[in-house]
């Protein structure tokens, strides 16, 4: 059932809505790829996928398996668009739902290829209900089936979770993933959700305000944010100025897992053994959390509960933080931090 899905090359694209700027945006969606756009919700996300489909003109350039599309049509482009809320025509049933494409063009294998679908997605029980008896995971995945029935070149998805009840999003994502394999297509997924970027992705592009932070391999991306802003967005705790550790002339900034930090009464074989009072202790289930101050900067910490109970930590004790140059992640921005 596999296709050939092209390369996607965008560059220098950019798109005016009302007082919304998108862009200028650059990136490549490889073939057979899964590709996460990962923003906050009025970041742009949806915008940009609806100009790849041909639905919002935008400038720039846009090109598709080596053939340049940026003044296409949609119905020219071979694109699957699957928005959040499905879109599914109300007066037919799933079935009919699934093969509409077929009305106004010829899809190659058409029968194999239902089935296979069919199958693939678990609907056979369902293929006669009609829109308004199905649950949102139902309908996602007729969504879905409708989309890969058509043979688009490419699948578009926007927040295509928001609507399933978590106690179903990992069945879908499941899917989500094999489609890629399965039917031979990219897949460009729109998102604010860092569990679905995590679990799916390929690749990833950090959007915000219209403009795309940093792309890249997801591992690099989650785990190496390349700007400040990056690495707000995607939860980094302990962003601090290299003066902290005594780095002076140093006007970088680095990060260290709230996990990494060891707090003790005395100097460790570490490379950096900060002095710190404990400002506030936060009980959880599973890991204690430390508020520490060291010099005008806040620390957060987490600690295991067996090593909490092993210190005694109580707030307002000085202690030392030390962190080892291993679980430092430097960023390469020489910028000014603003506590907080």
């Amino acid at each position: 059932m596999r296709g050939d899905a092209g390369v996607l090359s965008v560059r220098d694209v950019t798109l005016q809505k009302g007082t919304f700027a998108l862009g200028p945006l650059s990136f490549d969606v490889p073939q057979h790829s899964y590709f996460v756009i990962l923003g906050k919700t009025g970041s742009g996300k949806t915008l940009l996928l609806e100009s790849l489909a041909g639905l919002q003109p935008a400038e720039g350039q846009v090109v598709f398996d080596g053939k340049e599309i940026t003044r296409k049509l949609p119905e020219e482009r071979e694109f699957g668009l699957v928005y959040q809320d499905f879109v599914l025509f109300p007066n037919l049933n799933v079935r009919d739902n699934i093969r509409f494409a077929g009305r106004f063009r010829a899809i190659e294998g058409a029968g194999a290829l239902f089935e296979d679908v069919v199958d693939f997605l678990d609907i056979a029980p369902i293929l006669d209900r009609r829109i308004a008896h199905l649950s949102g995971g139902e309908k996602q995945r007729v969504a879905l089936a409708r989309a890969i029935y058509s043979r688009p070149k490419l699948l578009l998805l926007d927040e295509p979770l928001s609507a399933i009840d978590p106690t179903f999003r990992t069945a879908i994502m499941i899917a989500l993933k094999q489609i890629v394999i399965r039917y031979g297509m990219s897949i460009i997924h729109v998102t604010h959700n860092f569990r679905e970027a995590t679990f799916l992705a390929d690749r990833i592009a950090v959007m915000m305000e219209g403009q795309i932070l940093q792309v890249g391999e997801a591992e690099e991306v989650l785990h190496h944010p390349t700007s400040l802003a990056a690495a707000k967005f995607l939860g980094f705790k302990n962003i601090l100025p290299a003066s902290v550790l005594g780095r002076t002339e140093d006007r970088r900034l680095f990060s260290v897992n709230p996990n990494a930090i060891l707090f003790s009464r005395h100097r460790q074989d570490r490379e950096h053994c900060l002095e710190c009072t404990v400002e506030e202790i936060v009980i959880q289930a599973d890991v204690n959390k430390v508020i520490a101050r060291t010099g005008d900067r806040t620390l957060y910490a987490k600690l295991p509960k067996t090593m909490f109970a092993k210190l005694h930590i109580t707030a307002g004790e000085q202690l030392y933080a030390c962190i080892a140059d291993r679980d430092i992640m430097w960023l390469p921005e020489a910028v000014a931090l603003e506590e907080g």
